[in-house]
């Protein structure tokens, strides 16, 4: 058993399912009391009791993540892939507000600018703009290296 464990322990690639399976190797195998075992991980005593419910309930399945449902989108899944097959063909680009404009006129939603920020990084579109954030990283060298300098006439 044990061997089997450690075994899935070394392939495992999700650190999180690594971790759980740390822990019931450490419990299963090893005889250690759960409350120790989940301070040797730095986790809660309720994180542990947790995983090994789940372990014993449903075994190395238990441990993964189940999916998360959500909030369902409000705007179809074919709509937004006709939005987003607009938006590539514009080689220029767009500006976040246009595409606001852009989903309300095609589907009577209205996003936030900041949720399609987020909808058009998730589709692979990047800023062409930098953003002020970016103004004070750069060295005193490179700075003073930038800066104008007055002509002598």
């Amino acid at each position: 058993m044990r061997n089997k464990l450690v075994g899935l322990y070394k392939r495992e690639p999700n650190s999180k399912l690594k971790e759980r399976l740390l822990l019931i190797i450490r419990v299963e195998c090893d005889g250690m009391i759960p409350a120790h075992a989940a301070k040797e991980l730095h986790r809660s005593k309720p994180w542990a009791s947790y995983w090994l419910d789940r372990y014993e309930k449903e075994g190395i399945d238990g441990l993964k993540d189940k999916p998360m449902s959500g909030r369902p989108p409000e705007v179809p899944e074919e709509m937004m892939l006709k939005i987003r097959k607009e938006l590539t063909e514009n080689p220029s680009g767009w500006h976040a507000k246009e595409v606001m404009d852009v989903i309300y006129q095609k589907t009577g939603v209205r996003y936030h600018e900041v949720h399609v920020y987020r909808l058009l990084h998730k589709w692979g579109f990047s800023p062409k703009v930098p953003q002020k954030r970016f103004v004070n990283t750069a060295s005193s060298e490179e700075k003073k290296a930038f800066k104008k300098r007055r002509r002598k006439s």
